[in-house]
């Protein structure tokens, strides 16, 4: 993790694409998996090079991400690109093992409450059943890596506050069970500024540089502040949904996750690079318009445009 200092000046990010998964699993309708493979593509060609194609759920809760398998297979034809998937026990873990994913997701949430809503399971019971996962992951000998992404981290509809100790207990015990890396998540849209800086900075001495992803919705309209925040304190890594898509079940009035477009846009006004031709993902932004027709989208970046301020360099850099 880089200081403060640092960050200020960071010379990169990477934004994950989450929008196949946290955006659609939200939404109603199955989109055809013809139109996700344009999606997958279209993204890879628009410069994202990490992207979360979907979940290993069963297709009975969850039939808009039953053809995850055949999305992870196109994926990594496609080179450089790192495919994630999220997975919500082992026998989903196994399923993205045997399918060559580069990395799982593992949803923890810091909120007993949501945790049992969630997945039926106490914060400490899916501690355990991580431990699972990353023994068969080691057994296995597969090339997978694990994160865990922390949920509810800055507070939760049902149960509320979520005490900032009971998350670093918990990154604690996922980094001790043998976890690559953790990243904390607003599910809920509660999170401001302030507590980002402070939940990370209480975080950073239990997990160094092992955290290193922010997930933030913009619910309460703070989703880019909260990045601001995360950046300041060393975080160079964040899940966006293209068009603002997405949102917990658990999260009444979500507006959905921070727009990729829109996320890519600040960053690059700040002269940090993400590798994104904003041409090409504004491109596809209008086809995800046309295949959600009817669907709420957010963002703004694509009602303004770019500044003429910004340079083709600070677009592409």
């Amino acid at each position: 993790m880089q200081s403060t200092t640092q960050s200020a000046n960071a010379e990169r990010a990477i934004i994950r694409e989450v929008g196949l998964r946290d955006g659609l699993q939200s939404i109603a309708r199955t989109m055809p998996t013809a139109q996700k493979l344009q999606w997958i593509e279209a993204a890879y060609a628009a410069g994202l090079r990490e992207i979360e194609v979907g979940s290993f759920v069963p297709a009975r809760l969850l039939p808009q991400l039953a053809d995850t398998a055949e999305l992870v297979a196109f994926a990594k034809t496609l080179p450089g690109l790192t495919t994630s998937v999220l997975v919500p026990n082992l026998k989903g873990a196994e399923r993205a093992m045997d399918c060559g994913a580069d990395l799982m997701l593992l949803p923890l949430s810091a909120s007993q409450a949501h945790s049992l809503a969630n997945l039926r399971k106490s914060p400490d019971e899916v501690v355990v059943e991580i431990e699972r996962i990353v023994d068969t992951r080691n057994t296995s000998k597969s090339n997978t890596l694990i994160e865990v992404g922390m949920s509810t981290a800055f507070g939760c509809t049902i149960q509320g506050r979520v005490e900032p100790v009971e998350v670093v207990r918990l990154v604690q015990a996922v980094l001790e069970a043998g976890v690559d890396q953790v990243g904390l998540a607003d599910t809920v849209g509660y999170a401001d500024p302030g507590m980002v800086r402070d939940l990370f900075a209480l975080t950073l001495p239990v997990a160094g540089a092992r955290l290193n992803c922010g997930h933030f919705h913009d619910t309460r309209g703070l989703g880019l502040a909260n990045v601001y925040a995360a950046l300041q304190a060393g975080v160079t890594r964040f899940d966006a949904c293209l068009a603002g898509i997405g949102g917990c079940p658990h999260a009444p009035g979500a507006s959905g996750n921070v727009a990729t477009e829109d996320l890519a846009y600040m960053l690059a006004s700040m002269g940090i690079a993400t590798g994104i031709d904003f041409d090409a993902l504004m491109a596809l932004r209008a086809n995800v318009a046309q295949w959600l027709d009817g669907e709420p989208l957010h963002g703004t970046l694509w009602r303004a445009g770019l500044p003429k301020t910004l340079s083709k360099q600070k677009e592409i850099a």
